[in-house]
């Protein structure tokens, strides 16, 4: 039994990224998708696709590189853990390296980025942040 699924989704993308990978496979689950929906908003990742691997689904994340094949993405981290919750109003969300990552926040309207939350004015669970 897994006892972190999202852990376990940045830590695969982490993986293939460190490997040189263009894209990567995750087992699949509507929260996943939520988050790699704002992550693909906010242009880190290039696209991803819910395939059904028989009775399970399986999500294929095709990441996004640079004009000279530079990484978009820097790092991945967990914020919150399920031992740990961290809730963050709209003012007190933090500012991932000045502004140019973000963080995911689960809140009563969805999966949404930072910068989402602060126009919204709605707070909410720290998922994870991105740079």
């Amino acid at each position: 039994m897994m006892t972190d699924p999202i852990a376990d989704m940045l830590t695969r993308m982490r993986n293939s990224l460190t490997s040189g990978a263009s894209n990567c496979v995750i087992p699949g689950s509507r929260l996943k998708v939520a988050i790699l929906d704002a992550i693909k908003r906010e242009g880190f990742i290039q696209d991803y696709e819910v395939a059904s691997d028989g009775p399970r689904s399986v999500i294929r994340v095709a990441f996004r590189f640079g004009p000279e094949g530079e990484k978009v993405i820097s790092s991945l981290d967990r914020f919150s853990s399920p031992g740990c919750r961290r809730y963050r109003g709209c003012n007190d969300l933090p500012k991932v390296r000045g502004g140019l990552g973000i963080a995911v926040v689960s809140t009563n309207q969805g999966i949404l980025s930072d910068r989402e939350c602060r126009q919204r004015r709605v707070g909410g669970e720290v998922l994870c942040t991105i740079d």
